[in-house]
């Protein structure tokens, strides 16, 4: 665990984990259980409250996020998990700089639903552009969903 200094002087936990992605499909997988790992961790040897649904639904963010960055990025991705308080940041960043649109509805249309679901179940999601490519930041409440 990092610590940080707090807006008060003092130090507030900080609990981050990352995970390098290349186009290997398996690690989508490995996302999940990172995201698994590190707020079962957060939660049982911290002592941050996390219920059983905030993890799966950070789950299913992490695996749109990831997905989506495979199939449309040439190039490496990084993901990268931060609990902050009541809330846990997932960040995405990959080396395509188009900036993800959601479709329009189209109860016909089969796939292409990940930005749709990511708003969905995250309290804010940002899409920025960065020098080399963009990032996608979604925050999600450690205790808001119910079990």
């Amino acid at each position: 665990m990092d610590e940080t200094s707090g807006a008060d002087g003092g130090t507030a936990p900080l609990l981050e984990a990352s995970l390098a992605l290349d186009n290997d499909g398996s690690r989508i997988a490995q996302a999940r259980h990172l995201v698994s790992a590190f707020l079962t961790a957060a939660r049982n040897d911290h002592g941050i409250p996390v219920v059983t649904a905030t993890v799966e639904i950070v789950q299913l963010i992490v695996s749109e996020l990831v997905t989506n960055a495979r199939k449309y990025a040439p190039g490496p991705a990084l993901l990268r998990l931060r609990v902050t308080g009541a809330v846990v940041r997932v960040a995405l960043w990959d080396s395509n700089p188009v900036v993800p649109a959601a479709k329009p509805h189209d109860p016909e249309r089969v796939g292409q639903h990940g930005l749709e679901i990511v708003r969905a179940l995250a309290q804010t999601v940002t899409v920025e552009q960065t020098p080399l490519g963009k990032r996608i930041t979604a925050d999600i409440a450690l205790t808001a969903a119910t079990t």
